[in-house]
């Protein structure tokens, strides 16, 4: 059984919840903003379509990162109900 958190305890879990989203959109917007200034100078160079390397090398990143962060977010206190699980496995022994 977990025991209750305490107001502190959920304010500072909430804080870090919050960073961690924040990390992840600044992430998202940057990549967004220099895509498109990479799309615009080969637009206006006119070269070869080069700026798709970095827009999918960079996509794969942020894909990543996105699964990462909102999978950890999901799984918040997984670690706590599994110890829970088997303390309660090892004292039914």
């Amino acid at each position: 059984m977990t025991t209750p958190l305490t107001e502190d305890e959920i304010h500072a879990r909430a804080k870090r919840r919050v960073g961690i989203k924040l990390g992840f959109y600044t992430h998202a917007f940057v990549f967004v903003c220099v895509n498109i200034g990479l799309f615009a100078i080969n637009q206006y160079t006119g070269g070869t379509r080069w700026h798709g390397w970095p827009l999918l090398g960079w996509g794969l990143g942020l894909a990543i990162h996105g699964l990462v962060t909102f999978l950890s977010l999901s799984g918040d206190g997984l670690r706590e109900r599994m110890v829970a699980a088997e303390v309660n496995r090892l004292k039914g022994r």
